[in-house]
């Protein structure tokens, strides 16, 4: 859906989900990880919520058309970036798991949930001293 279809009555679902369910998520959790000694949080985000991706022309993302999904995983990254910032002894970091097939995207993905699945659980198995703050791929860090 192209931005002049865009209106708050769509955008809202997609934020409540994808932004909201996250902060909500995380504040539920926040006394448990506070009293680990291996903290750590795993935000799921989008190669489509970079703005270095989605501002490079002849980019798969660059050529994404929509509004409200890429907008809501950018606020992901952000949150995940304060969130890192206000527990220093916690390892916070948003991962891209790809273009996986899920029903999101009507299984058109390009590779399976176990292979999109991989960079979030091996974040999710960070020690203390791993990176904190990040925005992550299955091949390293990705641009903000």
């Amino acid at each position: 859906m192209g931005a002049a279809a865009v209106t708050v009555d769509i955008m809202q679902p997609i934020f409540d989900t994808n932004v909201f369910g996250v902060v909500r998520v995380t504040h539920a959790f926040l006394p448990l990880l506070q009293r680990s000694s291996a903290p750590v949080v795993v935000n799921v985000s989008s190669g489509l919520a970079s703005l270095a991706n989605v501002t490079t022309p002849d980019t798969p993302a660059y050529a994404y058309p929509g509004v409200a999904y890429p907008a809501s995983k950018a606020a992901v990254n952000m949150i995940t970036v304060q969130y890192a910032k206000a527990f220093p002894n916690m390892r916070i970091n948003a991962v891209e798991p790809g273009y996986t097939a899920t029903d999101l995207n009507g299984h058109a993905g390009t590779q399976t949930v176990e292979e999109g699945a991989e960079i979030i659980v091996r974040m999710a198995q960070l020690n203390p001293d791993g990176p904190t703050g990040g925005y992550f791929d299955a091949t390293g860090a990705l641009p903000w």
